[in-house]
């Protein structure tokens, strides 16, 4: 039987971090906003990487925090530790968003802000097809890389229907899951490794 350093030590995966690709966190990341999560990158160049926190809902309703919006009953979530008395959103509406940048198919990083507030009004916009954020997950130059090489993360793919669809509580297992071999063990291990 394999003992957990091993476990860790198979993850070397060889998918390179691009826009669209998520990263996985590894089980005993501790960190506060990164524990167990999946972030998806929406941008990753020479001069650094940012994206979001698919998998960590804010126990708030968007019209609870920020104010001069339309009514709304969308959830929020964290997406990370920048920026975050900043609001950032993913949506479904596509490039009738000006501004919008499409980040996996079908799957789009902001845009004007007015335009869907607009559109909320006209009630041209469901929750479903919206996913707010304050903050952002963010990283400088050569920063995730050498995160990767630390094996803090593993880079993967995943659908927007997944990312958007799946029930926050189940997604970093469920990631880890459909990535099979030695990944599959990680959703087993403690929150705490001290409670081993």
């Amino acid at each position: 039987m394999r003992n957990i350093e091993d476990i860790l030590t198979i993850k070397t995966n060889n998918v390179k971090p691009t826009p669209g690709k998520i990263l996985i966190s590894e089980p005993f990341l501790l960190d506060y906003y990164f524990k167990r999560s999946v972030v998806l990158l929406c941008d990753h160049s020479d001069e650094g990487s940012f994206g979001v926190i698919m998998n960590k809902p804010l126990s708030v309703k968007l019209n609870e925090v920020v104010k001069d919006f339309p009514d709304f009953a969308a959830p929020i979530y964290l997406g990370g530790p920048v920026q975050n008395d900043s609001l950032f959103f993913l949506h479904t509406i596509g490039d009738k968003i000006e501004g919008s940048v499409e980040v996996i198919n079908g799957l789009f990083w902001g845009g004007d802000l007015e335009q869907i507030k607009e559109l909320i009004s006209l009630n041209m916009i469901s929750p479903e097809q919206i996913r707010f954020y304050i903050g952002y997950s963010g990283w400088t130059s050569n920063q995730l890389e050498e995160e990767l090489e630390r094996n803090s993360w593993v880079v993967s793919r995943e659908s927007s229907e997944c990312l958007l669809n799946t029930d926050p509580n189940l997604m970093w297992a469920k990631s880890l899951q459909k990535l099979g071999g030695s990944y599959a063990f990680w959703p087993n291990f403690p929150n705490d490794p001290g409670q081993n």
